[in-house]
């Protein structure tokens, strides 16, 4: 199972500032060090070029964040500041969804040990995304002939608004969300499939509401490829997720998702998304059985059962 990371490029934050950005090292080094990845299985992505972000977003905001010509209100909304190092890693981040695609396609599963940047739209960045790499690999995908049709399943605890405006209007590329229903963004766009969440909601009503959700997903979009971005942020200690699922429900979440895409042949490229816990090791724990859990299902060992 291929896994693409970007971490080296390395996005610089002033001191304080409140993106992990140090998570993704923290999640590659975990994934080497677990015995379970041959050092093969990891791979870094060539950046997104100009004709595959343009699928998704405009000429003008590309130019714009190339340049370092992004207003003030622009930067604010983006939650970053410009840099060459802004651009080059949303460039890879992005790259490494598309690349996981690709990947998953040969092989039913691989991983961006970044990505999930579901709120950029086609002409601004919001939230901490710049470009939205699961749009970007979605057009792709069909401007490559890949498939015909697709679906993204965002676990992330926040909309993925930005996702669902850029594919809005697109009967091949079905976009699916579970939030809270009062988390960011305050102003939601319309996704095919928009399952909305009362703050506080555990293991249990979670774990429902995905199944049923899953089946919609699969009865009216028939995929050939999943993308899937399992946020680490519905976690019940996440600074940001007012959700309360334990870390034993977020693997399950991961197994329901994951075991659904295998049992019915589906491809599926993974992305991180969101994570903020109080302590980082557990947002990297949790991005980390995510990992885990997907080699276990689509590339078991000589010991594990598919």
């Amino acid at each position: 199972m291929k896994l693409f990371y970007a971490d080296h490029f390395v996005l610089p934050l002033p001191p304080g500032h409140r993106f992990p950005m140090e998570k993704y090292a923290r999640l590659r080094e975990r994934l080497q060090a677990s015995g379970l990845f041959r050092p093969d299985d990891f791979h870094e992505p060539p950046p997104a070029t100009d004709t595959e972000i343009l699928r998704a977003h405009d000429a003008g905001y590309l130019q714009r964040v190339v340049r370092g010509q992004l207003t003030p209100d622009e930067l604010r909304l983006i939650g970053f500041p410009w840099s060459p190092a802004m651009v080059e890693r949303s460039r890879r981040s992005s790259g490494a969804t598309l690349a996981a695609c690709r990947a998953a396609l040969e092989d039913g599963c691989a991983v961006n040990l970044a990505g999930g940047t579901h709120h950029a739209f086609r002409d601004r960045g919001e939230g901490f995304c710049v470009f939205n790499d699961a749009a970007i690999a979605a057009l792709a995908m069909r401007a490559e002939h890949r498939v015909k049709r697709l679906a993204i399943v965002d676990c992330d605890v926040h909309q993925g608004n930005g996702t669902a405006a850029i594919l809005a209007h697109r009967a091949d590329c079905f976009t699916c969300s579970l939030h809270g229903a009062k988390n960011y963004p305050f102003d939601k766009e319309r996704s095919d499939l928009d399952v909305e969440l009362p703050d506080g909601t555990a293991d249990g009503p979670y774990l429902d509401a995905l199944a049923m959700a899953l089946e919609t997903v699969f009865a009216r979009a028939d995929p050939q490829l999943v993308i899937y971005l399992a946020g680490a942020d519905p976690y019940a200690d996440d600074r940001l997720g007012r959700l309360a699922l334990s870390l034993d429900g977020l693997a399950a979440r991961d197994r329901l998702v994951l075991g659904e895409c295998r049992r019915r042949g589906v491809s599926v490229a993974i992305a991180m998304a969101g994570g903020y816990a109080r302590q980082i090791d557990d947002t990297v724990a949790i991005h980390a059985r995510t990992v885990t859990l997907a080699r276990q299902r689509f590339a078991p060992g000589p010991t594990e059962a598919p």
